[in-house]
């Protein structure tokens, strides 16, 4: 039989969804997830309306034993999934001292390392690496080659890069 009309399914919802809600609600327990996995499968049986059936109640009620089999399995995968969580991947990590310490610290380094720098290197490096400019637009505001401008940023890249190591 093919449902093909509005009132036909009507009809066959309501004579099945109770008896297949009752036993939904008997194996989950839970009311409404029993009424949500019986909407469901009436769903997905309207979709498929134009697909004939030989037997709807049939197939409604292996639909329904479905859908709570995989319930139940999603369920318990749920559980073991939790149950294996250990308190420090949900609890929020409180910094230690020291990972409030070593940050501060070098940026101390960094900032004597740029203030130890020539004044010229230093005007640079602020201007490119703080400020954003250009090696070009540096270069032409300080009357010097593009080449001049990265030979004095490299000097400063050098010179930060031996705290980091």
């Amino acid at each position: 039989m093919m449902i093909v009309r509005k009132k036909e399914f009507e009809t066959l919802y309501l004579d099945e969804q109770p008896g297949l809600l009752r036993r939904a609600a008997r194996r989950l327990g839970a009311g409404s997830v029993a009424a949500d996995l019986v909407q469901d499968v009436f769903l997905r049986l309207w979709e498929r309306r134009s697909e004939p059936l030989d037997d709807e109640a049939a197939y409604l009620g292996r639909s329904v034993k479905n859908a709570i089999t995989d319930h139940i399995r999603a369920e318990k995968t749920r559980a073991e999934y939790v149950a294996n969580i250990l308190p420090e991947q949900y609890a929020v990590q409180v910094p230690t001292p020291l990972d409030i310490i070593e940050p501060r610290d070098e940026m101390r380094r960094m900032d004597d390392i740029i203030r130890g720098l020539p004044e010229r290197t230093r005007h640079i490096f602020l201007l490119n690496r703080v400020h954003g400019c250009k090696y070009c637009e540096i270069a032409e505001v300080l009357s010097i080659s593009r080449s001049a401008v990265e030979k004095h940023v490299a000097r400063a890249m050098m010179a930060c890069r031996g705290i980091r190591e």
